[in-house]
């Protein structure tokens, strides 16, 4: 939710926002109208009420004629308050519906324009050259097959389409990667974690989750429970109605926990193999922290994940994702795309994205420090989603003969084993 202040002073800024990621800028006008009627019905409420409450007194001291016509007058104005209740609480309404409508206002750093205006930042490691090593690589799907690694058939049988069992190798995998995830992180600060899976609808709305994403999110309707798409969503409500000491700032977590996404808008995309699927693994990353120190903090989450590629001999290049592509609770976001190579592109293996107070102010986390209370900023990166991560590991590290390297930073995690062989 965005500071209201900023719309009633610069109203314009917000419109801009909303032109650079392809949104109605004329939201910006239905909310401040939203925003004055709101405030005219509670100054409404206000005056009937102050008029009640003086009545009240004049009635304990009136006699006679006087009395009587000063009931009368009580009773016309408890009906004329009651109204004025009403229409406050819708008015009230109203304007919150419009306002969760708005998402977070994109920075003038981000790009302009939807999925493909992105900007490449950087390129870190060359791809391999197949070709010239005298042998053309086999995808993923294949690889897998060979390693006994992962079984998509029944997967399919037993759950449908965009599932898969990890077998072998590929659940060691799973668990290797998981494990070197999680001990980087600490190293690094963050507390590990592993929350719910299931959430209540307010932490789902108060992440933001709920608005332009809500046909991607599975729902129990009988529990009214969530499944997460990423752990982000517990992540950033485990502070939710908290008052954290700025003293305190950063705080800083690692959650590992499966997530669930319906991939809607995705039929016919990446239906071969485990990259696009329902159900995924992943490590995050969650930082809250001040506003002020979250743009820092955003930079330092991205040299993370950079680290991370860089050490499973990944190639893989950064961008800047522009603003129709952020997603409802993102100013900024930056992806690493490893190479893929039978797709001949580069495809999203981390993201980070700064939701400075955006999330917090739907949440409730405040920080206090000298100067007062106000909203915190979160942040969130991907330590690790497990499934393309296998991906990319598996058609990088391929060898002629079908077998895979182990990256030597990942061999301590697998028995010390250097490659992995197909089984048949």
């Amino acid at each position: 939710m965005i500071d209201l202040r900023i719309l009633r002073q610069d109203p314009e800024k917000a419109r801009d926002a909303q032109r650079r990621r392809g949104a109605a800028p004329e939201l910006i006008d239905e909310i401040l109208s939203a925003d004055e009627a709101r405030r005219s019905a509670i100054a409404a409420f206000e005056r009937l009420r102050a008029e009640q409450k003086s009545l009240g007194k004049q009635v304990a001291r009136a006699t006679g004629d006087d009395r009587a016509g000063l009931l009368e007058r009580t009773k016309v104005l408890a009906v004329e308050v009651k109204q004025a209740d009403t229409s406050q609480a819708e008015a009230e309404t109203r304007f919150q519906d419009t306002m969760m409508q708005l998402p977070n206002l994109a920075s003038p750093e981000a790009p302009a324009g939807g999925e493909d205006d992105y900007v490449v930042l950087e390129h870190v490691g060359e791809p391999r050259d197949f070709a010239a090593e005298g042998f053309e690589p086999l995808d993923h799907l294949e690889l897998g097959k060979r390693l006994g690694a992962f079984d998509v058939e029944r997967g399919a049988k037993v759950s449908g389409a965009r599932f898969y069992y990890l077998t072998g190798v590929g659940a060691m995998l799973e668990l290797a990667l998981v494990q070197m995830a999680m001990e980087r992180a600490q190293e690094a600060g963050f507390t590990p974690m592993i929350p719910p899976a299931l959430v209540k609808p307010h932490a789902m709305a108060g992440t933001g989750f709920l608005g332009q994403a809500a046909a991607d999110v599975y729902h129990l309707p009988d529990d009214d429970f969530y499944l997460v798409g990423t752990s982000e969503v517990p992540l950033a409500a485990y502070h939710s109605d908290e008052i954290l000491d700025t003293s305190t700032l950063p705080r800083r977590y690692a959650a590992f926990s499966p997530c669930y996404r319906k991939e809607a808008g995705s039929y016919g995309k990446d239906t071969r193999g485990i990259f696009r699927v329902h159900w995924f693994d992943k490590v995050e990353l969650f930082t809250y922290t001040t506003v002020e120190d979250s743009y820092a903090e955003h930079e330092r989450l991205l040299q993370w994940e950079k680290e991370w590629l860089i050490s499973l001999q990944l190639p893989f290049r950064v961008i800047d994702t522009a603003a129709g592509d952020l997603g409802m609770s993102a100013v900024r976001k930056f992806d690493c795309e490893a190479w893929i190579p039978t797709q001949g592109k580069f495809r999203e293996l981390t993201s980070t994205s700064n939701c400075t107070e955006f999330q917090a102010r739907r949440l409730g986390v405040r920080g206090r420090s000298e100067e007062g209370i106000k909203p915190l900023a979160t942040l969130n990166g991907t330590a690790c989603a497990i499934t393309r991560t296998i991906v990319a590991l598996l058609e990088n590290h391929q060898q002629a003969d079908g077998s895979v390297s182990v990256p030597k930073v990942l061999q301590p995690y697998l028995q010390g084993r250097e490659v992995l062989t197909p089984i048949a």
